[in-house]
């Protein structure tokens, strides 16, 4: 395993990690989870990525109960929590400072820990003022909750804002953001957040590097049965994955795939891993053979040559523009 910087920060986090999205309490059952964070522990994974609303929490509670019956150390572990949405009450989502503390209080109750080492604002609040937010990010860390926080899905701007603030008022800035990143989903991380890496020093954990299975190549002739766009609940992901344009470029992707021998999907999370900045790449699997496969895209990483790399954005076809310099 590669074990990347988050960010500026001194902690170091494996280059692939394992969330359990969509799969922990609607996919799989404990027994199952069990295995695939085994698996990934055992290939050197030390970053287990979570959420508050994931499964309502069952999520959180899976992990935990998995975490404390393998006797894992807690200093070997990264764990993180997101804060958002906790529950149906008027005080139960959001980033106030009254739910951030007691969602977070709660997180670590399900997680069976007294701290996670990374909390997220898992959305950007427009009704909490932002530095009602960062200064009870603060407070988390200061009471030792948390190690670092950060921040999932926020503009450049909003990043900015909060980070300027928090060092006007001496408190603790936003380490990392966790931004969807994918071969089809590239604007954010490789343009808009292009400054922040050196001015603030941003880590990225980044998720959905599959985007939700289709860069499996599982979806080239439909859905299957037991797939995450089959599972209750999650019918809206159809509309925003199975596109025609996108089904045909897997399909090209996967003949670069065979010429290197390997997966579909190693060669687009080999391709997450080669993007500067990324510090992280949060995998999810609902069988432990699809954990294996994917701890293997680190081979496959070191053997995307330049050449590789072009054949495979002349499939993409969507680079971002560069920031233009208006002297040339």
């Amino acid at each position: 395993m590669e074990y990347r910087r988050l960010g500026r920060s001194g902690l170091k986090v494996s280059a692939l990690s394992y969330g359990s999205w969509v799969t922990f309490g609607d996919q799989i059952d404990t027994d199952r989870a069990a295995e695939c964070m085994q698996i990934a522990y055992d290939h050197g994974v030390n970053f287990f990525d979570n959420a508050e609303a994931y499964a309502g929490g069952q999520s959180e509670t899976m992990m935990g109960e998995i975490i404390q019956e393998n006797g894992w150390d807690r200093t070997d572990l990264v764990l993180s929590t997101k804060i958002f949405w906790g529950g149906d009450g008027p005080n139960d989502q959001g980033l106030s400072r009254k739910h951030i503390l007691e969602g977070t209080r709660a997180a670590l109750d399900r997680l069976q820990t007294d701290y996670v080492d990374l909390v997220y604002c898992h959305r950007p609040d427009v009704e909490t003022p932002i530095e009602e937010t960062v200064r009870a990010m603060n407070y988390l860390v200061n009471q030792g909750y948390a190690h670092y926080w950060g921040t999932s899905e926020w503009s450049a701007q909003q990043i900015r804002h909060a980070y300027e603030l928090a060092r006007r008022e001496h408190l603790v800035p936003p380490t990392m953001e966790q931004p969807q990143y994918n071969m089809f989903h590239r604007e954010r991380v490789e343009r808009e957040y292009s400054l922040l890496y050196d001015d603030i020093g941003l880590g990225t954990t980044v998720w959905s590097p599959l985007a939700s299975g289709l860069l499996t190549g599982k979806y080239n002739d439909g859905i299957p049965d037991d797939s995450r766009l089959a599972t209750e609940g999650y019918e809206w992901l159809q509309d925003h994955v199975l596109l025609e344009e996108r089904i045909e470029k897997v399909q090209k992707l996967s003949d670069v795939a065979d010429d290197l021998g390997c997966a579909t999907a190693q060669l687009a999370l080999a391709w997450c891993l080669q993007t500067p900045n990324v510090s992280t790449v949060i995998t999810g699997a609902s069988k432990p053979s699809q954990v294996e496969e994917n701890m293997q895209a680190l081979d496959v990483a070191d053997h995307l040559d330049a050449e590789t790399m072009g054949r495979i954005e002349s499939i993409l076809d969507n680079e971002p523009a560069a920031r233009p310099n208006h002297r040339e």
